[in-house]
């Protein structure tokens, strides 16, 4: 008994440390600027079919620079249902799944960390089998500095996107997202967080030559709930951390993306943002302002 009480109250402690390091996020989020935007379903839209011109139109104005968000952002419900729906781009449809959720995204920072909260509200199931069964919903977001990884900069994390990864139709099972010439030693990566609610746990890893879901140390953790129908999920993010961790430094923009899985998917079965700019002190679509 003495060792299970013990136990318990190891465990009280530890949680309670957890829930001080993130308490320092903003009491009053309705204080901190909201940008209302959105994820959509991609379908099979991997980078090589944005980049090929035979099939995306779009693939002309990108290979002059253009971004995905100038061309696209007004109309991404659109497209996520014309996905969703299986009239273009998804061999295998899901009945009821939602086309788009609408996303609210808000930043702030104390010097030391970065906070980033999603609210969002809880789209219906859509009555399939669930491919997580542990985790009705999983959240992640990716950073990255110095468009050092080709197309970040106009598509967000669509460049870890790859037809041959696994849950593309006909891809190796094994094969995670990656990065063209992705190099972790060459600076040629996405910083990677993610929560998960069943599990509830948070992991902070990285995207290079392949995907690695653990090894940061810049994520102090992540904290999310579901009130009603709506979504909140927050997370503390060190400036600095260790491998695979982008460095943010206040004056500096930094190339970001996110994406839900919803309604217990896996893999490509997820909703995603297109690829926006997140400034810290800096003008961005995203700005994180200092407390």
């Amino acid at each position: 008994m003495k060792k299970i009480m013990m136990a318990n109250a190891i465990g009280a402690a530890l949680a309670l440390t957890a829930f001080n390091a993130l308490a320092a996020a903003p009491a009053d989020w309705s204080a901190v600027p909201a940008i209302e935007t959105g994820v959509f379903y991609p379908g099979v839209s991997p980078v090589e079919w944005i980049t090929k011109g035979t099939e995306h139109g779009g693939a002309r104005v990108l290979r002059k620079g253009e971004t995905c968000a100038a061309c696209h952002s007004e109309e991404i419900a659109d497209m996520g249902e014309k996905m969703v729906s299986g009239k273009k781009i998804e061999p295998s449809p899901i009945p009821g799944k939602a086309a788009f959720i609408s996303t609210t995204v808000q930043a702030a920072h104390d010097g030391e960390n970065l906070y980033l909260r999603f609210s969002w509200k809880q789209p219906a199931a859509s009555g399939s089998a669930p491919m997580d069964e542990l985790n009705p919903m999983k959240i992640a977001y990716m950073l990255e500095a110095g468009d050092k990884v080709e197309l970040a900069g106009q598509a967000g994390c669509w460049a870890s996107c790859h037809g041959d990864a696994r849950t593309m139709p006909g891809a190796d099972a094994n094969k995670t997202k990656y990065v063209k010439d992705g190099s972790l030693a060459g600076g040629i990566y996405y910083d990677l967080n993610q929560w998960r609610s069943g599990e509830n746990k948070s992991f902070d890893g990285y995207v290079a030559d392949h995907r690695e879901m653990e090894g940061g140390q810049a994520l102090v953790g992540a904290e999310g709930k579901l009130e009603g129908d709506i979504w909140s999920v927050v997370f503390t993010r060190k400036f600095t951390g260790g491998e695979g961790d982008v460095a943010l430094v206040p004056g500096n923009t930094y190339n970001f993306g996110f994406a839900i899985h919803d309604d217990a998917t896996s893999g490509r079965f997820h909703h995603v943002s297109l690829g926006y700019k997140l400034g810290i002190d800096a003008e961005g679509d995203i700005t994180a302002s200092k407390l």
